[in-house]
């Protein structure tokens, strides 16, 4: 695929998964170029892709001369470049919501589980995969706790997280759903959050955006 918009992510990659959401909601083609976080000690690390995003992370997203990181910045980059359909609410009160919500999952409850973090815990500090998945149920959980609250004490909660079109907070809430199930995070407890994320997932954006759809994803036998 030709296309002025070209990122670079990784199929299982939360952030890169977001932006992936992102760009579909907005109808927007683009050219996927994968970087692959373990092999070879990670591509991300290579000086090639480094030149581009000195954090050594994805998601990057290339639009013409702009270089682009960081995936909530990208994702309001979009929203500002291509206004319709929005992905932030017109009223001031909506966006500190919606930013609210996203930042949550993003900011508070994502890094805890992203992909260096499960190495050091692995590789310095000797965590095996049953200490690695507690770790990961226990940040999720207690993110989700609070999103749940939020979620169902809201009057502006709707089909969506905030109202019935789907924002930033859902194209970030559907990757950490990804995770829970990953790690194996009881849901029982969420009974709003499985309500939205279904409701997300019956749309075409976020269908084409799973990790297992992307060009880079494992073959399944």
């Amino acid at each position: 695929m030709t296309s002025d918009l070209v990122l670079y992510g990784y199929w299982r990659s939360s952030a890169a998964y977001r932006v992936r959401i992102a760009l579909n909601l907005k109808g927007l083609a683009y050219e996927s170029r994968p970087v692959h976080l373990v092999r070879d000690g990670g591509e991300q690390h290579q000086q090639a892709y480094r030149a581009l995003n000195p954090q050594e992370l994805v998601p990057c997203l290339v639009d013409g001369a702009q270089v682009l990181t960081q995936s909530m910045a990208i994702m309001e980059y979009l929203d500002e470049t291509h206004p319709a359909p929005a992905l932030l609410p017109p009223d001031a009160a909506g966006r500190a919501r919606v930013r609210s919500l996203a930042q949550l999952l993003a900011c508070d409850v994502h890094p805890l589980g992203n992909l260096r973090v499960l190495q050091y815990l692995g590789n310095e500090l000797h965590a095996d995969e049953a200490v690695r998945g507690s770790w990961s149920r226990h940040w999720i959980g207690e993110g989700f706790r609070a999103l749940e609250a939020m979620l169902a004490g809201n009057a502006a909660t709707g089909r969506f997280c905030h109202g019935d079109q789907p924002t930033l907070a859902d194209a970030c809430l559907v990757p950490q759903h990804y995770n829970a199930l990953r790690w194996k995070l009881p849901m029982e407890e969420f009974p709003t959050i499985r309500r939205i994320v279904e409701a997300c997932q019956a749309l075409d954006a976020f269908k084409r955006a799973v990790p297992e759809a992307q060009p880079d994803a494992p073959a399944v036998d």
